[in-house]
C-alpha cells in the first residue's frame, strides 16, 4: 500500500466516520424527545413507534436502490446527496404540529441515510486491504454509538433549555456542510485489494445479483442474525430513555444523558474491542468475525435481562454497561463478515439488501410492537422482548460460524 493510497484511505476513513457520527445523531435525537413530543402533541406510544417505523420503512425500501447505484455510479456524489437530504428532513421535523407532519419528516430522513449507509462501507472496503478491514470497519462503526449518544445527550439538553423543536433544528440544518466534505473522497477501483479472480465491476443484472446473494448461505445467515440483533438494538435505543423515566423514575434530562453516556462509553469500547478481536483471531479461523459476534451477543443476554428487571440503580446500570459492551462488540465484525462474503462487484447491492432485510425483520416491527405491548401492559414488560431477540441473533451467528468451519 503506497503512501498516496494510505493518505487517501486515511482521509476517506476520517470523513466517512465523521459523517456517520452525524448520521446517527440525526437518527436518534428523536429517542431523547419521545416524552416531550408525546405530551406536547398528544401522541400515543403506538403512534410514536410508528414514527420510528416510518423512517425504517423508507430507509429499508430505498436502500437497495442506492445500493445498486453505488455498484455502478460514482460513490462520493451519491453520499453527498444523501447527507443533504437527511439534514434538511431532520430540521423540518422541528416544525411538526401533529402525527402526520412528524411522520413524513422523520420518514424522509430515511431517504438520505439509505444513500449513505449502503455505499460508505463498500467504498471503505475498497480503500482497505483484507487483513486490516476489521479494524477499519470498527473505527467507522464506532461512530454509531458516539453519534447515537450525542443524539440522546444533545436532544435532552436542547429540550431542557430550548424545547424539543429546537433540538431538531440544532442537529439537522448544520449537517448541510457535511455533504461538501465527502466530495473530496477518492473513489478507488472496486475490489482492488481483493482476489484477482473475483469480478470487480458489476456486469450482471439486478435479478442475477439478488439470485447470487440469496444462494450465498453465509450472507443469508449473517443478515438473518443481524435482523434479530437490530430488533433488539433498535427497540432498546428508541425506548430506553422513556423506560428509564417511567420504570426507574429518572427525569427526562437524566434519562437521556445517562443512557447517552452509557452508549458513548460502551459503544466506543465494545466496537473497538470487537474489531481487534476479529482481526486477531482471523489468523486462526476465517470465521472469526462471526464467532466474535455470536459469542458476544449470547453473553449479553443475561446481563440485558438483569438491566431491565432489577430496580436497584447501581445493579441495573452496571448490567446495562456490560451488556452494551458485548452487544456493540459485534458491530464491526458482523459488517466485515457481510462485506467479505460477497464479491466486490456486489458489495453496495449486498449492503442495500441487508439493510432492507434486517430492518423489515428487525427494528421496523420492534418499535411499534414494543409500543403496542407497552400500551396494553407496561413498558417494563415490553422491553423484555429485547433479550429474546439478542439470544436469537447470537444463536444464528454461532450456527453460521460453525457451518463455515466445516
Amino acid at each position: 500500500m503506497s503512501s498516496e493510497n494510505r493518505r487517501s484511505a486515511g482521509y476517506a476513513l476520517a470523513i466517512l466516520t465523521f459523517i456517520n457520527m452525524f448520521n446517527y445523531v440525526d437518527r436518534w435525537v428523536m429517542a431523547a424527545l419521545v416524552e416531550p413530543i408525546r405530551k406536547d402533541l398528544g401522541l400515543t406510544d403506538t403512534q410514536l413507534g410508528l414514527v420510528a417505523t416510518g423512517f425504517i420503512i423508507v430507509y429499508s425500501v430505498t436502500s437497495p436502490v442506492f445500493g445498486r447505484m453505488g455498484d455502478r455510479k460514482a460513490r462520493p456524489p451519491l453520499i453527498a446527496i444523501g447527507c443533504a437530504i437527511w439534514s434538511v428532513a431532520t430540521g423540518l421535523a422541528g416544525f411538526a404540529h401533529g402525527f402526520w407532519s412528524l411522520f413524513v419528516t422523520r420518514s424522509t430522513v430515511g431517504v438520505g441515510e439509505a444513500a449513505y449507509g449502503t455505499i460508505a462501507p463498500a467504498l471503505l472496503a475498497d480503500h482497505t486491504p483484507m487483513e486490516r478491514r476489521g479494524r477499519v470497519m470498527s473505527i467507522f462503526f464506532a461512530a454509531i454509538p458516539i453519534g447515537s449518544a450525542a443524539g440522546f445527550v444533545l436532544g435532552g439538553l436542547a429540550n431542557q433549555y430550548f424545547g424539543w423543536r429546537a433540538a431538531f433544528w440544532l442537529v439537522g440544518f448544520p449537517g448541510l456542510l457535511l455533504s461538501l466534505l465527502v466530495l473530496g473522497v477518492f473513489d478507488p477501483p472496486r475490489g482492488r485489494y481483493d482476489d484477482a479472480h473475483v469480478p470487480h465491476e458489476s456486469g450482471t443484472s439486478l435479478f442475477a445479483t439478488y439470485r447470487d446473494l440469496f444462494r450465498n448461505v453465509p450472507y443469508v445467515l449473517s443478515v438473518l442474525g443481524y435482523a434479530a440483533y437490530t430488533f433488539a438494538l433498535g427497540g432498546i435505543a428508541f425506548w430506553m430513555p422513556a423506560f428509564l423515566e417511567r420504570a426507574r423514575g429518572l427525569s427526562n434530562r437524566e434519562a437521556s444523558v445517562t443512557f447517552g453516556s452509557i452508549v458513548l462509553f460502551t459503544g466506543f469500547a465494545g466496537t473497538f474491542l470487537g474489531g481487534f478481536l476479529g482481526d486477531f483471531f482471523l489468523r486462526r479461523t476465517r470465521q472469526s468475525y462471526l464467532w466474535i459476534s455470536g459469542i458476544g451477543t449470547l453473553l449479553a443476554v443475561p446481563l440485558t435481562y438483569v438491566g431491565l428487571t432489577n430496580p436497584n440503580k447501581p445493579v441495573y446500570l452496571t448490567a446495562l454497561i456490560f451488556a452494551e459492551i458485548l452487544i456493540f462488540m459485534c458491530t464491526g465484525p458482523i459488517n466485515t463478515a457481510i462485506i467479505n462474503c460477497v464479491a466486490p462487484a456486489e458489495r453496495a447491492t449486498a449492503v442495500g439488501l441487508s439493510v432492507l432485510a434486517m430492518h423489515v425483520l428487525g427494528d421496523m416491527p420492534a418499535t411499534p410492537i414494543i409500543g403496542a405491548v407497552s400500551d396494553s401492559t407496561s413498558l417494563a414488560k415490553a422491553m423484555l422482548l429485547a433479550p429474546v431477540a439478542i439470544a436469537i441473533a447470537g444463536l444464528i451467528w454461532i450456527w453460521a460460524a460453525w457451518r463455515g468451519e466445516k
